[in-house]
């Protein structure tokens, strides 16, 4: 089991899998997030995530398809490279799920994963250098078949 500290820390059991959850840096209100009233990380990714699909304002980069193909292309790259198995995943306008079982440490995935589709998506926006990505991601590993 390998623990990884952040806002919160996070635990990554060997062997199960992960859903993980990222979003466009900016996609959130400033002050917002999270909100007092939903103390928990649970409480707390069901908001965000309600808030992110319902967002008609803010950052959208992911609606574009071919930003949304540079982030389907380095999940598929991950794959190739070994760093993880891959069940689903859905690009939404501003945000990612993924469910994938990993096969090297959770944060130097999502750091390459991440890091790698930033710098292409911001190379064909003409923003090199700016953040694409939300530093922070939600994770859960699976427990059992049924969840």
């Amino acid at each position: 089991m390998s623990p990884s500290k952040r806002r919160l820390p996070h635990i990554y059991p060997e062997g199960k899998w992960l859903f993980l959850t990222w979003h466009l840096r900016g996609s959130l209100p400033q002050g917002m997030y999270p909100p007092p009233t939903k103390a928990s990380s649970g409480k707390a990714f069901v908001w965000m995530d309600r808030y992110l699909d319902r967002a008609v304002t803010g950052l959208q980069f992911l609606r574009d398809p071919s930003i949304a193909r540079i982030v389907i292309d380095s999940l598929h790259k991950g794959v190739a490279l070994g760093h993880y198995d891959l069940a689903a995943f859905v690009v939404m306008a501003n945000h990612v799920h993924v469910l994938l079982y990993p096969k090297i440490n959770p944060p130097r995935l999502l750091q390459s994963l991440k890091g790698a589709s930033a710098r292409e998506a911001n190379r064909f926006l003409n923003r090199t250098g700016e953040p694409f990505w939300q530093t922070e991601s939600y994770d859960h590993w699976v427990r059992d078949a049924q969840e």
